[in-house]
């Protein structure tokens, strides 16, 4: 089967860094899905996995943590879906990525794929998705009543791959007032369009843009970009008693005593948790994905697809990556149609 992967860890802008390979297919066993990828989507985890670092595979490695694909073969334990069904999914960490022309990956992390979205408009989604809402709703602990007291979340990067989805979720399902944050005029109207109730720039001081607006203290905090950066702005705004939320891991030590007179809540959200540890919730990445698929065929929510490249090849694939890695990335970049040859 065709694939692109790597062996050696190097800059994006050397050739060899992602290359076109022909590996064997997968067998499924257990609960597994054999998928025939049809599209895909880069994300920074792909790009730090990727980066250059002193190490050098035995065999080649596959990256890529978002397909949409149809399932062409079923494990014997696997009772969800059946040969024929489309889905899209996210994938695990710590297996062989969708960057290939089938791909193995567990029933449970997998949904059905959203009947109104193209291939490439539904692979923009899953680890974006899943991400927003495992945050949202299991670690902010934001309330999915219309109707309950209102509330203000602050998405840090909202203009990335996580707060588009995370803007559209949150006015889709909750009663929170969205401030988006964004630095350029590209990324300040995309937040707008997807429903942000106010967007401020995360390049100046967060507290007065904030403060202009008349709004002192934030309920909730979703951090996107930077936690080392903007730690001691969140530490500022958020109320006594509220949460914050981050996916950007530490590059140094962040004073967490500044959370404490205010009995502030800090955790983690890493989409890839569920699947790395198989934990006994597993399943219910699988029934997000449903809930967000059915939120979008009714036209609640839209793709945050913005960028199409063709054929999956490891030339796309490496302008992908260098496309992330300037940090101007806009929604998200899909990759479509394996080449005929």
């Amino acid at each position: 089967m065709k694939a692109v992967a790597l062996k050696a860890y190097l800059p994006i802008q050397n050739p060899e860094s992602l290359l076109d390979v022909r590996l064997e297919k997968p067998t499924p066993a257990g609960r597994e899905l054999l998928i025939a990828v049809k599209a895909i989507a880069v994300n920074p985890v792909d790009t730090k996995v990727r980066a250059p670092k002193n190490k050098i595979e035995t065999d080649f490695r596959v990256l890529g943590w978002d397909a949409v694909g149809t399932v062409i073969a079923t494990g014997p334990n696997a009772s969800l879906f059946k040969a024929g069904d489309k889905v899209y999914y996210a994938g695990s960490i710590a297996r062989p990525g969708s960057n290939s022309e089938f791909h193995t990956v567990d029933e449970r992390i997998v949904g059905n794929k959203p009947k109104s979205l193209t291939n490439a408009e539904a692979a923009a989604l899953p680890l974006t998705t899943i991400t927003a809402w495992e945050g949202l709703f299991d670690r902010l602990h934001i309330s999915h009543d219309k109707n309950s007291k209102p509330k203000t979340l602050l998405i840090i990067g909202g203009a990335g791959g996580v707060g588009s989805i995370a803007i559209q979720l949150a006015k889709a399902l909750t009663n929170v007032k969205v401030i988006a944050t964004a630095s350029r005029t590209e990324s300040i109207d995309w937040c707008r369009s997807l429903g942000a109730d106010l967007v401020i720039d995360h390049s100046a001081s967060l507290v007065e843009q904030v403060r202009t607006h008349n709004i002192q203290q934030v309920d909730y905090i979703f951090c996107l970009n930077n936690t080392d950066q903007h730690w001691q702005a969140m530490a500022e705004l958020i109320k006594p008693q509220g949460h914050i939320c981050s996916i950007v891991e530490l590059s140094g030590q962040v004073d967490l005593n500044l959370l404490k007179n205010k009995s502030v809540s800090f955790t983690w959200e890493l989409m890839f948790t569920r699947s790395l540890f198989e934990t006994e919730d597993m399943i219910e990445q699988h029934h997000l994905l449903n809930r967000v698929a059915e939120l979008i065929d009714k036209g609640a929510i839209k793709t945050t697809l913005n960028h199409v490249l063709s054929p999956i090849n490891a030339e796309n694939l490496r302008s992908a990556h260098a496309q992330l890695e300037s940090g101007r990335t806009v929604g998200k970049v899909v990759l479509e149609h394996w080449p005929a040859n």
